[in-house]
């Protein structure tokens, strides 16, 4: 029988990316090979609980949404993720995964939408940003980039320069939380005109920065 190691399955309103606000099911995955000094899941490195995918889908359907994340720790981390992805699929779920961009994506179920986190200088991870990756990319799928100061941003902007395949993609700038104004962040967006969305943290604005929400 298929199993993971899962920290936590939670419900709770999607607090990121194009579906923010919307009542989600979130399965977060143990374990992350990066250590981003602003990680905010640091809980989810280690311990969890090995669950079947019949568990899984026996909490889903505690709740009343089609929407489902999987996130982390980073969830490719784990092998199983991905039948796990396809078998939400084909039960119908709208799903999205949540990684960090340092593992392959090529063999993610192509119905998934990948929120791939590019890491910035500030981060400390920027080395394990695995490139290849941008070229399997599809149109609903986002990239997002946590952004901690001035020369992070600067640095996204001639990321996107040089890649200018991502022009057709869903570009996301979140501010580091309680590192970088959010409304600094949208005063520089505003001033060079740029193609993006501005993301904050819904849920932490409403329930704080703590584990299930």
């Amino acid at each position: 029988m298929s199993k993971l190691r899962i920290s936590e399955i939670f419900y709770s309103l999607q607090g990121e990316t194009n579906t923010v606000g919307i009542p989600t099911v979130f399965i977060r995955l143990t374990g992350c090979p990066l250590r981003c000094h602003y990680c905010d899941t640091a809980y989810a490195f280690k311990g969890g609980t090995m669950q079947s995918f019949e568990d899984i889908f026996q909490q889903l359907e505690l709740h009343n949404t089609q929407y489902v994340t999987v996130t982390g720790g980073e969830p490719l981390a784990q092998q199983n993720c991905l039948p796990l992805l396809e078998k939400l699929c084909d039960a119908n779920y709208q799903v999205s995964l949540e990684t960090s961009g340092a593992i392959d994506i090529s063999a993610v179920d192509s119905r998934v939408v990948k929120v791939v986190d590019i890491k910035t200088p500030a981060s400390g991870e920027e080395p394990r940003n695995l490139l290849s990756n941008l070229n399997c990319l599809q149109p609903h799928d986002q990239i997002k980039f946590v952004i901690c100061d001035r020369a992070d941003y600067e640095w996204c902007l001639e990321f996107l320069q040089v890649h200018k395949s991502l022009n057709t993609q869903q570009i996301l700038f979140s501010p580091s939380y309680q590192q970088l104004s959010a409304t600094e962040l949208a005063d520089w967006i505003l001033a060079d005109q740029l193609p993006v969305r501005l993301q904050i943290q819904l849920h932490k604005i409403l329930w704080g920065d703590k584990p299930g929400v």
